[in-house]
């Protein structure tokens, strides 16, 4: 069975307050705080690129498991945000850790993109020994892209998560996974070349609110699991009003799922594992117990991924 073994984070140091985002977009702290649960965010500065804050998350997740970076044999990284269309960051980061000549994929999901990735490592492990999925956003750029529009501009922070994926036990064996798509809605939030970020809000949280705990619970259904049977759940930090629209809809405490958007803001494809990695530290997951990390975002793509405390 796949496990995995640790994780990273890396953030930016400036802090951009609801204060500051609010005076540029002219809306009020609270008003900002009520509707998304962001209290705050990081932006990264103009020498900081998705592919170096990537290696700087993915050097804190390899240092946690004691692995040198010579001894992964794959990389996945997720980002919506890199730079330019091509190459990717997976490879700069590849080569920024000192690892050897190994297969480097990008996936460009925004939000989705670290569990599909995760999906994808489960699988790979068993061909390649070490998989080291990376996720790294620099949302600020599409946040502050002209012209500012208030809904889309006070919910981005920048981020970078990490996890290591292998067949060595680790503190979390991965049970079962499922992801799914649906790109009839593909228009309802993209990122165009050089275009702001287009979102229609109202759409995204239906789907978002229905699609969700449908995933968990179809997730949990086929390996004999109900809501209330898992200790934890990790979600995607999008807004903290939809993870406790997805708590209520599943039928269990809010408390379950963990949330730390009040710090980061959506750091997209980053923030699940960003909050994964938080989340290990300050509770984790005891022997046998279940955990379930889920995601939605554009594509539509959205999934689930189940988890035992080992």
């Amino acid at each position: 069975m796949p496990f995995l073994n640790s994780f990273g984070q890396w953030l930016p140091e400036r802090v951009v307050s609801n204060v500051e985002i609010g005076a540029l977009l002219g809306c009020e702290p609270d008003w900002i705080l009520s509707v998304s649960g962001i209290e705050e965010r990081r932006f990264a500065g103009e020498e900081e690129s998705v592919a170096s804050m990537g290696a700087i998350a993915a050097r804190n997740c390899l240092s946690a498991a004691e692995i040198d970076p010579g001894d992964i044999d794959y990389l996945i990284c997720s980002s919506g945000s890199a730079e330019r269309r091509f190459p990717g960051p997976a490879v700069e980061i590849a080569h920024a850790l000192g690892c050897r000549e190994i297969p480097a994929l990008d996936l460009p999901l925004a939000s989705a993109g670290s569990l599909v990735a995760l999906d994808l490592a489960r699988d790979l492990v068993r061909r390649y020994r070490r998989v080291l999925v990376v996720a790294s956003e620099k949302m600020s750029t599409v946040a502050l892209m002209e012209p500012l529009e208030r809904g889309v501009s006070m919910l981005f922070g920048d981020g970078a998560g990490a996890c290591l994926v292998s067949e060595e036990p680790g503190p979390l064996e991965v049970v079962d996974s499922l992801i799914s798509a649906d790109g009839k809605f593909a228009n309802d939030l993209a990122l165009p070349f050089g275009a702001p970020l287009s979102m229609n809000g109202r759409s995204v949280i239906l789907h978002a609110s229905r699609k969700v705990p449908r995933s968990i619970e179809d997730l949990l259904s086929r390996n004999h699991l109900k809501p209330s049977d898992v200790g934890s759940y990790v979600m995607h930090q999008a807004n903290l009003n939809l993870i406790a629209k997805v708590a209520s809809v599943l039928g269990v405490e809010s408390e379950r799922f963990f949330a730390n958007i009040a710090k980061y803001g959506n750091t997209s494809s980053a923030s699940l594992l960003i909050a994964a990695n938080e989340w290990l530290q300050s509770s984790g997951l005891r022997r046998n117990d279940h955990a379930v990390f889920t995601v939605f975002g554009a594509g539509f793509q959205w999934g689930s991924m189940l988890l035992r405390g080992a």
